[in-house]
């Protein structure tokens, strides 16, 4: 279930959103694309993992890395609107 971003990483979705969309990508790619530090980039991944926004598997290949998935935004604001309460 998606939950609300922070600025600086709806920034970073938003930049990654732009060049993938859906499609599967790993670390380096994630690197290239946000010019991020390594660190910078794993708790960036981390987070929107956490907060419901990217998708993790293993590698087929190689089983030490990761592929990641972005939760398209259709998706991710339709659980959004789900977790919110009407205000009257």
């Amino acid at each position: 279930m998606a939950k609300p971003l922070p600025r600086w990483l709806m920034k970073r979705y938003a930049i990654l959103w732009s060049k993938l969309k859906t499609k599967e990508f790993d670390f380096g790619t994630a690197k290239k694309i946000l010019k991020d530090n390594q660190g910078s980039l794993n708790v960036a991944l981390s987070e929107l993992r956490k907060l419901g926004w990217l998708k993790v598997n293993f590698d087929p290949k190689d089983a030490r890395k990761r592929v990641y998935k972005l939760k398209s935004l259709d998706k991710a604001f339709k659980e959004l609107a789900k977790n919110k309460k009407v205000r009257k």
